[in-house]
């Protein structure tokens, strides 16, 4: 089977890649994390000029619509150059989620700035008692007058920090852990009644915790009836994304840690040319070929029934391997490899966020077993 890209992939390949080298290095991404949202609008603002935000949205709303291997292999590069700016979050699932979603009154409105890097969103839908699974949404919607009147928390808004708006899952029905009667509603950033909290993630990025107290939103600005369908459809082409951009920071951390274990001398002689570390970077070495294998299954496998289940099994693997690769270059690197001096730290912070949320690895395991919807 070729696997090998098309011109238009290896151009937009190209295009990530020269924007990593022109704007990312180790200083410059600790000035990133620092900014007030985690990531620098200037980044953003520029990643709209070059099209790689609008390009996961469909054609028809002014994207690429990029498939599988499109997205995987923007990310796949992102990835490697350790970029902060959260694209997975605020494009692939909740850009995504509101061009899949919304009605046309309010894509007029916003579709073109989410598509320019002007205006950004957030998905608030898993809550503080939730389990695994979708469905645990305790967060109310009412109908009130002409409009709806959302009350309940969403503690975990990821890449929340200075959104415009947010995606907020309520049930206008049934009880908590009821897969139907789960409506999706756009907030606007500043709406009466909505607050919000920043926090950091382990990875320094920003998330937020959004308090609803009584928000009315219009009649318009209720997305779906059948929200964690639209979630579920739209958080595979996320989970993709998010694995292929493991699978980037894994190849990288794993390169400079070659490249250190073949400079530093130990005894006399460079630790590379001991045996036992030799045994354990080859271990790591197949770890990363299989997460490409299973990541390209998944890819070969875009537009079948088959495409969710195979991005369930690679994420299930990906994100276990992928924290086992970082712990084990920290510890070629010794103390120096979990500091903020070395990007082996923040490549595997990065790593544990992506391997933890929106749920772990035996989550997605169970997932591709068919054991949790």
């Amino acid at each position: 089977m070729n696997f090998d890209l098309s011109e238009d992939e290896e151009m937009l390949k190209a295009l990530t890649e020269r924007f990593v080298t022109d704007h990312y290095d180790h200083d410059s991404r600790r000035a990133f994390l620092a900014q007030p949202n985690g990531f620098s609008n200037t980044n953003w603002e520029l990643l709209g000029e070059l099209g790689l935000i609008a390009a996961p949205f469909p054609e028809e709303m002014g994207g690429l619509g990029l498939d599988a291997t499109g997205i995987a292999t923007v990310f796949e590069a992102l990835g490697r150059g350790l970029v902060v700016e959260p694209l997975a979050e605020s494009v692939v699932m909740a850009g995504r989620l509101f061009a899949a979603t919304a009605p046309q009154s309010l894509q007029g409105e916003w579709l073109d700035g989410l598509l320019s890097g002007s205006r950004r969103l957030a998905l608030g839908h898993a809550e503080a008692r939730a389990r695994d699974g979708l469905s645990w949404v305790e967060t109310t919607a009412a109908a009130e007058g002409d409009g709806w009147k959302l009350t309940g928390a969403k503690p975990y808004c990821v890449a929340g920090g200075g959104a415009d708006g947010y995606i907020v899952s309520a049930r206008i029905s049934g009880e908590p852990g009821d897969a139907s009667g789960i409506s999706l509603f756009l907030v606007p950033a500043g709406s009466p009644g909505a607050s919000t909290h920043d926090w950091h993630m382990a990875d320094g990025s920003v998330a937020s915790s959004l308090e609803l107290s009584s928000v009315i939103v219009s009649a318009d600005h209720k997305l779906s009836d059948d929200g964690l369908a639209a979630i579920a459809a739209t958080s595979d082409l996320a989970a993709l994304a998010r694995s292929a951009e493991a699978l980037g920071i894994m190849e990288r951390i794993f390169a400079e840690t070659i490249d250190y274990l073949r400079t530093r001398d130990q005894f006399g002689a460079a630790l590379g040319s001991f045996q036992a570390i030799q045994h354990r970077m080859v271990a790591q070495y197949a770890a990363i070929e299989q997460s490409r294998a299973l990541l390209n299954l998944a890819l070969v496998s875009w537009g079948s029934d088959e495409f969710a289940n195979a991005v369930h099994g690679a994420r299930a693997y990906i994100a276990d391997a992928s924290v086992t690769l970082g712990h084990e270059m920290i510890q070629f690197h010794g103390g120096m490899g979990v500091t903020d001096e070395l990007a082996i730290g923040g490549g595997h912070k990065r790593l544990l966020v992506l391997s933890r949320w929106p749920e772990g690895p035996l989550a997605a395991l169970d997932r591709y077993a068919g054991l949790l919807n």
